[in-house]
């Protein structure tokens, strides 16, 4: 089992920045990937960015160059940075780790709110 707690959401005006924080704790250390998930209302969950072990990232078209993904492998960290946000943005954010033998876990999201 993988528990993810996700913090930092909130409101921020259109243009400014917002910083997301996913602690894993459990059986964290069968975890391959890392990333985010975001739903806004009536939508699919769609993704953002992932990110492996190793550093590898992946982001959705619409974010790149104003997202970034790291993550801190010692502490069991994911982090999401995001610049430049967009109305568009507004949704609720999902920490998600993947593991070999288990599957996926997700956090319980954090709502993220960007006003224009």
């Amino acid at each position: 089992q993988v528990q993810l707690v996700e913090s930092g959401g909130g409101l921020v005006q259109a243009g400014g920045s917002l910083s997301l924080s996913c602690a894993a704790s459990g059986s964290s250390l069968r975890i391959v990937s890392m990333g985010w998930h975001r739903q806004a209302p009536g939508k699919q969950r769609e993704l953002v960015a992932t990110i492996t072990g190793g550093g590898t990232t992946l982001y959705r078209d619409s974010v790149k160059g104003r997202f970034t993904i790291s993550r801190d492998n010692a502490k069991n960290m994911v982090y999401l940075q995001m610049n430049s946000t967009k109305p568009e943005d507004t949704a609720v954010y999902y920490c998600n780790a993947d593991t070999i033998s288990s599957g996926r876990y997700w956090g319980q999201g954090t709502q993220v709110t960007v006003s224009s």
